[in-house]
């Protein structure tokens, strides 16, 4: 059975997208493992088809692991993630996401729009879960080298540079899929002692 990790986003204009499929990328890297590219509807909800099939609740309680992403918002998650997750309270009282890993990434236009706060901000809906939050180690040399995106709260991306994720971001959003991937497998009592 694979274990099956949720990489949900919300992406106006693409680049939160972009990070998305190569945390996805990261995640299906890791055997027993499978990445599920979910969003959320727009508020107001628009007109044209999602990229990806919408998060349901049911998906969510499932799951064996999120990665979540948001492009930054005045230092904050977008609202239509603000908004699915306000209606999470019946998981939150049954506990269905307690002790999953979780990790989020974000993107910005600018260098210092507020990465690091809006990677924060979107952690706390997921402690309050009890999920379990997964960040980039040092020990990832990209997160040393890197000109743009990248943080030890998530992986992220400074989308003004060219508009393209860098080789330093791809690496370090795959890096941390094949990380989350790899703690859901650990963490899992059924394949723990295995």
């Amino acid at each position: 059975m694979n274990h099956r990790i949720i990489v949900l986003y919300y992406s106006r204009h693409g680049s939160t997208r972009a990070l998305a499929r190569q945390i996805a990328r990261g995640v299906n890297a890791v055997s027993g493992c499978e990445a599920l590219l979910r969003t959320v509807p727009d508020i107001p909800p628009s007109a044209e088809p999602p990229s990806d099939p919408y998060l349901t609740y049911d998906e969510l309680k499932d799951c064996d692991g999120l990665a979540m992403g948001s492009p930054v918002w005045f230092g904050n998650m977008a609202a239509p993630l603000k908004h699915f997750w306000d209606a999470t309270t019946p998981l939150w009282i049954s506990g269905a996401l307690i002790d999953k890993p979780a990790c989020v990434f974000t993107s910005s236009s600018s260098l210092h729009g507020g990465q690091e706060s809006t990677l924060q901000s979107m952690q706390l809906p997921l402690l309050h879960h009890g999920m379990l939050i997964v960040g980039i180690p040092y020990s990832e040399p990209a997160l040393h080298t890197t000109r743009s995106g990248g943080t030890p709260y998530g992986a992220s991306h400074h989308a003004a540079v060219s508009g393209q994720l860098s080789a330093e971001e791809k690496t370090l959003a795959q890096r941390l899929g094949q990380r989350l991937a790899a703690l859901s497998i650990r963490l899992d009592p059924a394949t723990a002692n295995t």
